[in-house]
């Protein structure tokens, strides 16, 4: 009875060498490219959120009522609803358990800081179209010095500050907390999964085209670089342990990479732009590319 007794216990208590040898099986199952996800990620970036401004040229303002929402504007909503979906599935597929408060409370303030952007953008269009110019401050723009009352001028200051500082920040931020919480479970044991497979390289580039458009019309570069340096920070602490990174991991890295360099020859080639230089004072420069295309190209036309 006692040997019986002795033998349960025996079974019931808890191994440390079991549980590490547990985690090291789970460590060195090989892990599979989300190539479905990755794909519907990076297509729904360029067509609903990239894409916007070139549905806009097609499907111009001017067809619909000033007073309802564009072709555009839809097209915001459906990024608003479907990328916490993809985000919420990519979490899913983490080999690293993340916490799930933290991921929750992460889409709710993207989806709140998108919404936030996308009542905002959509009123910038239309003062674009009024003749707004998006490389000049609120103040100095014509459209709006005389406007009457002058408390107006301040709404609409506080209409940008909603659209770029508030709305952009409750946007950004947690999507690239999530991106990376996800990026710190994507290591790996196993040495052959530090390839990546030819279905990865061919979105990489576009990946990494995207996300300079976030960086730059976005004006988050600080939030990018700080994210980018916990990546090969986390890299290099995994790399002791003897981690690697798997295909989905280096596929982020390789994207953020791109991202750089994108950046800095979108910086160089505006370096001297003076008019340009006024509107983003400091010493981060990085200019938009709607501020770009109505300093230099729509006056053209």
């Amino acid at each position: 009875m006692r040997k019986r007794q002795n033998s349960a216990m025996q079974a019931s208590t808890f191994h440390p060498s079991r549980h590490a040898s547990r985690e090291a099986e789970s460590s060195l199952k090989k892990p599979q490219f989300h190539l479905d996800l990755w794909f519907y990620f990076t297509l729904q970036n360029w067509v609903l959120d990239f894409g916007r401004p070139i549905v806009m040229i097609v499907l111009p303002l001017e067809w619909f009522p000033l007073n309802k929402p564009s072709a555009g504007d839809y097209f915001h909503m459906a990024y608003n609803i479907i990328t916490p979906f993809l985000l919420l599935k990519l979490i899913e597929r983490s080999p690293k358990t993340l916490p799930h408060s933290a991921v929750y409370l992460c889409i709710i303030t993207f989806v709140m800081g998108a919404s936030i952007h996308l009542v905002g953008d959509s009123i910038n269009h239309r003062l674009i179209l009024s003749g707004y110019q998006l490389h000049l401050s609120v103040r100095d723009n014509p459209i709006i010095k005389s406007l009457k009352p002058e408390s107006l001028i301040d709404s609409f200051e506080l209409l940008y500050y909603y659209d770029e500082n508030l709305g952009h920040s409750m946007w950004y931020v947690p999507f690239f907390l999530i991106l990376f919480l996800y990026f710190t479970g994507c290591f790996t044991h196993i040495r052959e999964e530090k390839k990546m497979p030819v279905s990865a390289w061919l979105l990489v580039g576009p990946s990494g085209l995207y996300y300079w458009y976030l960086v730059t019309e976005g004006q988050i570069f600080i939030l990018y670089i700080f994210t980018f340096f916990a990546m090969m920070a986390t890299v290099m602490h995994q790399k002791r342990k003897g981690f690697v990174l798997d295909s989905n991991g280096l596929f982020l890295f390789y994207s953020f990479s791109i991202t750089l360099a994108l950046v800095a020859v979108w910086v160089a080639c505006l370096w001297s732009d003076q008019t340009l230089r006024k509107k983003y004072p400091g010493v981060i420069y990085v200019p938009e590319p709607w501020a770009f295309y109505t300093l230099h190209i729509q006056g053209q036309h």
